[in-house]
């Protein structure tokens, strides 16, 4: 073993466990966005080419490896929120961190699982955090509601909804950016007081034919037949 690999960095790292980390991280993210978070940790060993011992001596639980893959998306998602309640436009701010959680669940698909993983009500530790971003989130719905941009018949429920319809529409369709988007904006113009404002973006090249309907084919990959 090279002297480079014995040097510990930040975190009391040895160089090589550091790769070895990030490994694991690009590797579960990869796993857990192709099969959900409860794939095999085996599966993130090998797609990360070190051992499962190797894995779980970095990460001894499930938990502590699904939170640490996706410990920057939650750190987005929480920095999104309060900046959001921090614009002085109460529908901006709204606006603006549902397009950020939608964007999240565009790019890291294993993200909506691993957000509610990360904070199971039975830690405490955790439900401290839960909670207060619940209140948050309430708190930014009255905000919008009050300034008489958001309608009054929100409620902070509903933005769970959306936020699943649109994790559906990505886990079918990954990588189609356009629908996504047109959906995002189609939620976002419903959740408005009075009538919707601004264009839509583009629509996407989705048809019918773009389901498996009866045929049991995967999306967007059904065979013209004769």
């Amino acid at each position: 073993m090279g002297e480079s690999s014995r040097i510990a960095g930040p975190g009391g790292l040895r160089a090589d466990a550091r790769r070895n980390r990030a490994r694991i991280l690009v590797a579960a993210r990869a796993v857990f966005a192709e099969h959900g978070i409860d794939a095999p940790v085996a599966a993130v060993a090998r797609r990360a080419g070190v051992g499962v011992a190797t894995l779980y001596r970095r990460f001894p639980t499930r938990d502590d490896l699904v939170r640490a893959a996706f410990a920057q998306q939650t750190e987005i998602c929480g920095r999104a929120l309060t900046e959001a309640l921090a614009d002085p436009d109460p529908w901006r701010g709204f606006q603006r961190f549902v397009e950020t959680v939608c964007e999240l669940q565009r790019e890291e698909r294993g993200f909506p699982a691993a957000f509610v993983a990360a904070f199971p009500s039975g830690r405490t530790e955790h439900a401290r955090v839960r909670e207060q971003a619940e209140r948050d989130l309430a708190t930014l719905v009255r905000r919008a509601q009050a300034a008489g941009a958001l309608r009054p018949d929100f409620h902070p429920s509903d933005l769970s909804v959306a936020l699943l319809s649109h994790c559906g529409l990505v886990t079918a369709l990954p990588g189609d950016r356009a629908a996504s988007r047109r959906l995002v904006a189609y939620l976002l113009q419903s959740f408005r007081a009075g009538p919707a404002r601004g264009a839509l973006p583009p629509p996407s090249d989705l048809s019918l034919s773009s389901f498996p309907l009866a045929s049991g084919e995967p999306p967007g990959q059904r065979t013209s037949r004769g």
